[in-house]
């Protein structure tokens, strides 16, 4: 019986008990909403039961589990509550069970030590519950286990060597504190520490773990440096995130045939010396941070070469000098997000800077398609703090739609660009805190979708063009600390704006409605030195914590917060064993 992926809704009928002969049952992906059966060992057929994504209710099914003849059990996404226990079937044969999943209910007490009667085991997802304690160290037993999720609990304790056995280790969001040494010669290709407790030195055993191919120690205590060793892993490494750790020294330049990687993250640490130069081999990478540490060096235009390059953050470091270098390629035709504020960015960017940065112009059907492609892989990309509507946000997947250019914060001089009126897909212009001069251009009303511009603290003069106010997604403007003169134009996006948006502009006037009688500074007056402390913090570029944060997007760069972490990126990655039960004539 398969009714998955329907409407269905309302309990389950009593006259489903009678249906002792039944092997294969799915009702995934409905609507129903009741408890379980008390007694469900009358089922001694059954073999498949798929119950998931729906709304059930109550304490954990125990008679299920004392049917031999199980294979594939799923009760994830629904809303059980309690511990979990095993029904004892030591006089019965031994359970064939082989994929079970729990993930995304409400689970609580320990995972028990029971579990490890499920030898022909290979998958078990228990995360996102609620679940406390260690590992049990019984599931040393199930030697044929190679998937193991246990992310988004509240368990704690060493992280056993044994796992290391597994094709996937994700034990992300909990409490672990130390880690023992993993076997050398291993399978594993997924090791997910993000969000513990975990300290001490690089852990120098993972370079031997060869076959490793996502590996994520972000936002964890890991201090010391990063070791060369990790040069062993970068042939068959696609994505790798250590950021949020306190790793010093510097960022070792290893990474000449990582030709597989695809996501790089060191942000939130303390690393020094160069950008690593060798990261122009990797011709799949998508999304580099380096955000929040001490690199020196100059501004990596060789990455504009990379072909499916979408996202650059080089923020709060050491970076300098100009941007815009004579006969050096700047093409960035992949490019949907960068952000290199608050470095030591200088120079003038000629008018036709950003005419290659084709991701950012209008969609094609083809471009689209493209883009729908790369979905699933937007879920690796970690954590990612941008200022968005004068607000310091950080957000945890990157929007197909969302496209940002944050060049705040530096001393970049000139006029700004005529081809940035070409970028029609932009949603945030962030050009604040440089040395910007002449007039704000008319071309910046050509960006129809986009939702956040600040213009502060250049030295813009010239009136503020009244076409900005057509832009009707255009819900946040900041024009102070220019040189700005004449009335602020009139129209709902102007007036909605807060006051502070046009502050010491000395000669700006008209600005009654949106301040108020008592605060429209007089044309002649000298401009105040500084903003009061609280509108001061607004703009202050102070880094916030975690998570790829959530929310909605404001329109944004990183989508909804991937709150739950549950991974559902690794059955797209590793697909699920289904099993196939034949049907036979009786």
């Amino acid at each position: 019986m398969s009714l998955s992926n329907n409407s269905l809704s309302g309990n389950i009928p009593i006259s489903f008990a009678n249906l002792t002969k039944l092997s294969y049952f799915s009702i995934t992906s409905n609507n129903f909403t009741s408890t379980f059966p008390f007694d469900m060992s009358g089922f001694h057929n059954l073999e498949y039961f798929d119950v998931s994504e729906n709304s059930f209710f109550g304490s954990f099914p125990k008679s299920l589990f004392s049917i031999s003849s199980l294979q594939w059990v799923s009760l994830g996404g629904n809303h059980f509550t309690g511990p979990i226990e095993f029904a004892n079937t030591s006089s019965s044969p031994s359970s064939k069970l082989q994929y079970l999943s729990l993930a995304r209910n409400r689970f609580d007490g320990s995972i028990p030590e029971s579990i490890s009667k499920f030898l022909d085991l290979e998958a078990l997802y228990v995360n996102n519950n609620k679940f406390t304690g260690p590992i049990p160290r019984s599931t040393s037993k199930l030697e044929n286990l190679e998937y193991l999720d246990l992310s988004n609990n509240n368990l704690e304790g060493e992280v056993p060597g044994f796992l290391s056995r597994l094709v996937a280790v994700m034990l992300s969001h909990n409490s672990f504190s130390s880690l023992e040494n993993f076997l050398p010669r291993t399978r594993i290709g997924v090791l997910d520490l993000d969000s513990n407790s975990f300290g001490g030195p690089f852990p120098h055993w993972i370079c031997n773990l060869k076959e490793l191919i996502f590996l994520d120690l972000s936002n964890n205590l890991f201090n010391g440096s990063i070791p060369t060793c990790l040069r062993n892993l970068t042939d068959s490494l696609t994505d790798l995130n250590i950021g949020n750790n306190n790793f010093s020294g510097i960022l070792p330049d290893i990474f000449a045939n990582a030709t597989k990687l695809r996501s790089f993250d060191v942000s939130r640490n303390k690393l020094e010396g160069k950008f690593p130069k060798s990261l122009i081999n990797c011709k799949a990478l998508e999304f580099v941070n380096v955000e929040s540490n001490r690199i020196k060096d100059k501004f990596p235009s060789w990455l504009g070469s990379l072909p499916s390059l979408h996202v650059l953050s080089l923020r709060s470091n050491n970076f300098y000098g100009p941007l815009y270098q004579p006969h050096v390629s700047i093409a960035f035709r992949s490019l949907r997000v960068i952000d290199i504020s608050h470095n030591g960015f200088t120079g003038t960017l000629p008018p036709y800077y950003f005419s290659d940065w084709r991701d950012m112009t209008p969609l094609t059907e083809e471009d689209d398609r493209y883009m729908g492609n790369i979905t699933a892989y937007s879920t690796f990309y970690q954590t990612m703090e941008m200022v968005n509507k004068g607000v310091e946000m950080s957000f945890a997947r990157i929007r197909q739609d969302f496209r940002a250019i944050d060049f705040s914060g530096n001393r970049i001089s000139g006029k700004i660009p005529k081809s940035i009126g070409f970028l029609k897909e932009l949603r945030l212009l962030n050009l604040s805190s440089n040395a910007f001069t002449s007039v704000i251009p008319r071309f910046l009303a050509n960006l129809t979708k986009l939702e956040s511009l600040d213009l502060s603290r250049n030295k813009l003069t010239g009136k503020i063009p009244w076409d900005l106010g057509k832009l009707s997604f255009l819900s946040y403007m900041n024009f102070s600390h220019n040189l700005l003169q004449g009335p602020v134009p009139h129209g709902t996006q102007f007036q909605r704006q807060q006051c502070s948006s046009f502050m010491d502009n000395p000669r700006l006037y008209g600005l009654e409605d949106i301040c108020g009688e008592t605060h429209v500074p007089n044309p002649t007056s000298q401009p105040p030195e500084e903003l009061s402390k609280s509108e001061e913090q607004i703009f202050n570029w102070v880094a916030a914590a975690l998570a790829y944060g959530p929310g909605v997007f404001c329109g944004l760069v990183i989508g909804y917060i991937f709150t739950s972490h549950n991974h559902e990126w690794f059955t797209e990655k590793f697909g699920r064993k289904k099993l196939r039960v034949t049907t036979r004539a009786r």
